[in-house]
């Protein structure tokens, strides 16, 4: 018998987001991944180069066992509870996919034309990888965090910054999928 997993509805998920956050608030901790690469930049002694890097880490362990619990979380979610890595999109998304070079578009979540293993160690899928990863940990940093830290614990604390922040997401976003993209393909 195959069960067909959903997620959760979102009446159920946000409730328990919005405890989440409230509890972080209550104990004063601070939320998101981009503070991760921090501690572990601490651990791996980048406090000897850079003073930004100078803090106990272990203050941060408890966000450490977060990154640890959202991979495990996510390799359980894709290996047991993914019914099928074909995604419903719009068929003129599809079209205007297939028009950029992306074949079987929606077929699987992590198109093969810039995520898979031969495309990585080509020069084009290598650079844009290194490119983008710097523009994404320079845009974090800048930012003063990413966009889980801003779009979900800067908001719910109704941060100005946070605010703004999320805005340029946004417009980060839209200017790579129709400018930027085109472009690359």
């Amino acid at each position: 018998m195959d069960i067909i997993l959903q997620p959760w509805p979102w009446y159920v998920a946000g409730p328990l987001i919005a405890l989440v956050m409230f509890l972080l608030f209550y104990f004063g901790k601070k939320f998101g991944v981009s503070s991760n690469l921090e501690t572990i930049c601490s651990i791996g002694g980048a406090g000897k180069i850079i003073d930004f890097f100078k803090f106990d880490w272990k203050q941060n362990s408890w966000n450490l066992m977060f990154m640890v619990g959202a991979v495990i979380g996510g390799f359980i979610a894709y290996q047991w509870m993914t019914p099928s890595e074909v995604v419903a999109i719009n068929p003129k998304t599809a079209q205007e996919l297939a028009d950029l070079g992306f074949q079987n578009a929606g077929a699987t979540f992590l198109p093969p034309e810039l995520f898979s293993v031969d495309n990585i160690f080509t020069l084009k899928g290598f650079a844009i990888l290194l490119i983008s990863g710097i523009l994404v940990g320079f845009g974090a940093r800048y930012a003063g965090g990413c966009t889980s830290g801003h779009g979900i614990v800067g908001l719910s604390n109704l941060e100005l910054p946070s605010l703004v922040s999320v805005i340029g997401f946004f417009i980060g976003g839209i200017v790579m999928t129709w400018f930027i993209l085109p472009m690359l393909f």
